[in-house]
């Protein structure tokens, strides 16, 4: 039995990164997004080094993260460009948080099923009711009836699509890990379809991603340019059909679910 590495309890930010942000992390193809590689990975350390300094778990920065991942959308509720900028806000620090909670779990050697469960939550409640809200924005709401605009049944429905197509991927690690094949590697090719115009359109994506528009991020920043016009949720629901047809293709001809 091998016992844990005994580390200082007021760490140097340069031990934090040598340990909480391994290559392996920081190196990620396809599970780092693009702002922690942009900004936040350089900063996130100086967070991380003060939640070290207290008795919160690395589930206790998670449930932060989740607690701010679900004040997005309704943030959208204010009305003007407050309500946007308090979402565009909330939106990074949510993934900064999200940052932080790995980093204070791989210092202490503490990672966990609860971890990984309590991240995917804090992702789905942003990624859900960011466009619940944006509907209902849309419609005046609370100011007006709910029920006097179609844009809060659009919302709703856009967020429905969102949650599907988020949880494709998760349904395939689901699938190989019932049918006892390994987890799949984090690899640039891995999200391929094996041959074909879907290899090639992947391919396309990859420089032109429109399947992130409905991250977090991406989508309070497409509501900061386009959220004063009302067609702009017909246009982010008609590209979230287009998406998730096209992911569920791209599985379906890959790799992931065949038994090797």
């Amino acid at each position: 039995m091998t016992s844990q590495p005994i580390r200082p309890l007021k760490p140097t930010i340069a031990q934090i990164r040598e340990i909480s942000q391994p290559v392996s992390v920081t190196g990620r193809s396809t599970s780092e997004h693009w702002v922690a590689d942009l900004y936040q990975r350089k900063i996130s350390v100086y967070l991380t080094r003060l939640f070290l300094r207290t008795p919160i778990t690395a589930n206790g920065v998670t449930w932060l993260m989740v607690i701010v991942a679900a004040s997005i959308g309704p943030a959208l509720l204010i009305q003007g460009w407050v309500g946007i900028a308090l979402a565009l806000f909330l939106s990074h620090l949510q993934m900064l948080i999200d940052c932080c909670d790995g980093e204070v779990a791989r210092w202490r050697n503490t990672k966990s099923p609860m971890g990984i469960f309590l991240d995917k939550l804090g992702h789905y409640a942003a990624e859900g009711l960011i466009p619940i809200f944006f509907g209902l924005r849309l419609a005046g709401w609370p100011e007006r009836p709910i029920t006097g605009s179609i844009y809060p049944y659009l919302g709703a429905l856009l967020a429905g699509i969102i949650i599907v197509n988020k949880g494709l991927n998760d349904a395939v690690h689901v699938a190989r890990a019932f049918s006892g094949l390994t987890k799949i590697q984090d690899t640039k090719d891995a999200n391929l379809p094996l041959k074909g115009a879907l290899r090639t359109a992947r391919k396309i994506f990859k420089f032109i991603p429109i399947q992130r528009i409905f991250h977090s991020i991406e989508f309070t920043i497409f509501i900061a340019l386009f959220g004063s016009y009302p067609l702009s949720l017909e246009i982010a629901l008609g590209l979230a059909l287009f998406v998730t047809v096209g992911h569920i293709a791209a599985i379906v001809s890959s790799a992931k679910l065949r038994n090797n």
